[in-house]
């Protein structure tokens, strides 16, 4: 951006942030588990739109538990370091980051963790705290927090208390649900009963909103980004004397004149 800022270059800035996953209690555990950890853990978790944390009931967190091993197992079998089909953390730094980070709360499944090889197992945390590091920084790895809440209001409430995210999941049978909390929210996309699906979609805008970014992408919403979106107006050369009340001197007649026209303008406008 500073780098832009030179040279009065427009941009589009993708950031990151927690994105929150709220689960609402009338769900199918399993079929919420299924999506979940395939994009919790989809390249070892180190996505921006990855889901940082969800939102659910006491009573669904339990019923999430077994359904969210019963998904890893089945993805990655029995033992997931061995599985071709789940990646390593990127470098040593943020491997070490990763591994501090489970030691907050309580680990409920995984936990697992080979520095030699940057390996850290598909990992589910319980009990965290506000105040703890999972809970205050962008994960991006293969580290879900499950936050309880006693309601939807309660959990769009602990959303709306944090910056806004780049993305935001919300899992219920209920549609009136789902669009509540896209309603009362503001993150920069939002995908309702599914993860990240919608950052796959040329046709929708990609992008954040506050400290999750600016600006959009993909599809025709690239070009728009980078297009200057001129202001044109072509007007006839005649009718000159129409334009004569907006000409000095401004008498009171002009005034007059003036005025009514700007009060029809507003009318139709009100029409409209």
């Amino acid at each position: 951006m500073a780098a832009a800022a030179k040279h009065l270059t427009p941009i589009t800035l993708e950031l990151g942030g927690k994105n929150p996953c709220y689960v609402d209690d009338d769900c199918d555990p399993q079929t919420v588990a299924n999506r979940v950890a395939w994009f919790r853990y989809f390249n070892s978790g180190q996505t921006c739109v990855a889901p940082d944390y969800v939102l659910c009931s006491p009573e669904t967190r339990e019923r999430l538990l077994p359904a969210l091993q019963s998904a890893i197992t089945r993805f990655y079998g029995d033992d997931p370091k061995s599985s071709p089909n789940l990646g390593r953390i990127i470098n040593q730094k943020h491997f070490l980051r990763l591994q501090g980070l489970l030691r907050c709360g309580r680990v409920a499944i995984g936990g697992q963790s080979d520095e030699s090889d940057r390996y850290i197992a598909p990992t589910v945390l319980v009990d965290v705290q506000d105040t703890e590091p999972v809970m205050q920084e962008e994960i991006f790895g293969p580290i879900l927090p499950l936050v309880t809440v006693r309601s939807l209001d309660e959990a769009i409430d602990f959303i709306n208390q944090r910056e806004k995210p780049l993305a935001l999941y919300a899992f219920s049978n209920s549609s009136q649900v789902v669009r509540q909390v896209l309603a009362r929210t503001s993150s920069g996309g939002f995908c309702g009963n599914d993860g990240f699906m919608h950052m796959t979609l040329a046709s929708l805008p990609f992008g954040g909103v506050g400290h999750s970014g600016m600006g959009r992408y993909h599809g025709k919403f690239s070009f728009d980004t980078f297009s200057h979106q001129r202001a044109c107006l072509l007007r006839s050369p005649g009718l000159e004397k129409v334009n004569h009340i907006r000409y000095p001197p401004y008498t009171p007649g002009k005034l007059r004149l003036l005025l009514l026209a700007m009060e029809e303008r507003r009318c139709s406008c009100t029409l409209l």
